[in-house]
């Protein structure tokens, strides 16, 4: 990309950034004015906060425009000229579970797990279960693309699943685990992991990149649905009383 095209790139960006934070800076300054009535320092820590923020979403989503987009197109297409689907899929798997180990808002799910429960599910088990829900879910979309499957294949008896783990899931793993769809969407995903569809769709024969591209990110926001409630059962079952088992 030539210097003109960065800057012009750096601005538009910063533009997004600007409009994404002011209505949020605009409500913190009227609730201040009428209800919060903060002291000066906390005032001055909060706008300073906001300006930080606001300086790191600028960067992220440049980095993002001039790496993760491209580089998630490039590996898509890359994908698409493997000889078998179960070599797309074995891919789809890895890439899947390396985003979203990466993925800061999953680890704060994981964290705030581990505090609610006092310790008694640990961060890195709910770490590892979403990572492994959301691979399994990328492999199967990498899967959908190359062989055309329709959507409705997966969705629709993957939410029939959630809805029956449901009704046998206890209500806290239920309540973390609709978050856990939520946080797996993050960044990353939406960056990296919906080019890598795109990009592999524009590049697999008889495939539409808006057809076929689109959908991934519906996937992974089920997959960890399913992999924390069963999670959950796993538990329940392990941890209960020997003599109810037999």
């Amino acid at each position: 990309m030539s210097g003109a095209g960065l800057l012009a790139l750096a601005g538009d960006t910063a533009r997004s950034v600007a409009v994404a934070v002011t209505p949020l800076l605009l409500v913190f300054l009227v609730f201040q004015a009428l209800l919060l009535k903060l002291p000066q320092r906390e005032v001055v820590r909060i706008l300073g906060g906001t300006l930080v923020a606001a300086l790191g979403l600028w960067l992220f989503l440049t980095g993002v425009a001039l790496a993760f987009l491209p580089f998630g197109t490039l590996i898509g297409r890359a994908v698409a000229t493997l000889p078998h689907p179960a070599l797309m899929l074995g891919v789809g798997l890895v890439l899947g579970f390396v985003t979203t180990w990466g993925e800061p808002a999953v680890r704060i799910l994981a964290d705030e797990v581990q505090d609610a429960s006092g310790g008694s599910i640990h961060r890195t088990m709910v770490l590892l279960t979403i990572c492994a829900g959301v691979a399994v879910s990328v492999g199967l979309g990498v899967l959908r693309i190359a062989l055309e499957l329709p959507m409705a294949w997966l969705l629709v008896p993957g939410y029939a699943i959630a809805l029956v783990l449901m009704r046998f899931s206890d209500k806290a793993f239920v309540a973390v685990a609709a978050d856990a769809g939520g946080v797996a969407t993050g960044p990353l995903a939406n960056s990296f992991l919906l080019a890598l569809a795109l990009g592999l769709a524009s590049a697999a024969d008889g495939a539409d990149p808006l057809l076929d591209g689109l959908g991934l990110v519906a996937l992974i926001a089920l997959a960890p649905i399913l992999s924390v409630m069963t999670l959950g059962l796993v538990i329940r079952w392990r941890t209960r009383p020997e003599h109810s088992r037999k």
